[in-house]
């Protein structure tokens, strides 16, 4: 039996790469972990938005977790774009049905051109279907508002909103705070609430528009390292510093939201400031 630590992304294709299932597999590749994926929606997409969504049929995304199961044993499941209520009841049924591990989801909503990527009528199934099943959720802080219905403005509305996910059933909540616009915008914090206790990761704030991807990147790499036997707070770190790494060393690809950096870590480390 291999001891090598597998990882299944079940997300959406981004055709420009920079996002999706296609950053989630280089993640998974530079962090050591082999790398499976279920195709939820076929995206095109560029640097400078979505243009077309097709989702995957239904019967569709149930075989494609039936091969996987069949044949691999993941030790890591990370969500993206699920796009519809239907998606979402198909994907919670057969994580119940497989009894998945270490289920990392990005509550993935809009992209970062703007486009919807989750119905409305979605995010009540996601707090009913999903979250209960989650290890980990990791919302940035306006997925967050709209999963909870607070207004995050200060520290306490934060833990107000990480309270609600915790009762809707998510164990460990990740609340990104990339999007905070406040006066200490030199600093990036993320807020971790976990059952090995509450805690705060920063980093410098860069100001790019190099940043397409880094909410499943972020994820996809928790999940790489929870698969490889990591802690929360070690995989909340490494996946915060790679993601650091990944923005502060920009590949300037495109001409919109460009992505990040995937190798950047393993290359050069992580700044700090």
């Amino acid at each position: 039996m291999s001891k090598i630590a597998q990882a299944l992304t079940i997300a959406g294709s981004d055709s420009g790469g920079g996002a999706g299932i296609q950053a989630d597999l280089k993640t998974f590749q530079m962090r050591e972990v082999f790398g499976m994926s279920v195709i939820t929606a076929v995206t095109a997409q560029n640097t400078l938005g979505v243009s077309d969504i097709h989702l995957i049929p239904i019967d569709t995304i149930n075989s494609q977790l039936a091969a996987i199961y069949q044949d691999f044993s993941p030790n890591a499941v990370k969500i993206g774009m699920l796009g519809t209520a239907e998606i979402i009841t198909c994907v919670a049924e057969n994580l119940q049905r497989y009894a998945v591990k270490n289920l990392v989801i990005d509550p993935v909503m809009i992209a970062k051109g703007g486009a919807s990527l989750l119905a409305q009528n979605a995010i009540q199934a996601m707090r009913d279907l999903l979250l209960p099943l989650a290890d980990v959720i990791t919302p940035n802080l306006p997925e967050a508002e709209a999963l909870t219905g607070v207004k995050i403005v200060d520290e306490n509305s934060v833990l107000q909103a990480a309270k609600i996910l915790q009762d809707l059933g998510a164990k460990t909540i990740v609340i990104k705070g990339g999007h905070r616009d406040n006066s200490r915008s030199d600093i990036c914090r993320d807020w971790i609430f976990s059952t090995e206790g509450n805690f705060v990761l920063e980093s410098p704030r860069f100001e790019t528009v190099q940043t397409h991807g880094t909410g499943c990147t972020f994820s996809a790499c928790l999940a790489a390292e929870l698969a490889k036997g990591k802690t929360i707070s070690e995989a909340c770190q490494i996946a915060k510093d790679f993601v650091t790494a990944a923005i502060s060393h920009p590949l300037n690809i495109g001409h919109g939201h460009g992505p990040t950096n995937h190798w950047a870590y393993t290359k050069f480390g992580v700044q700090n400031g």
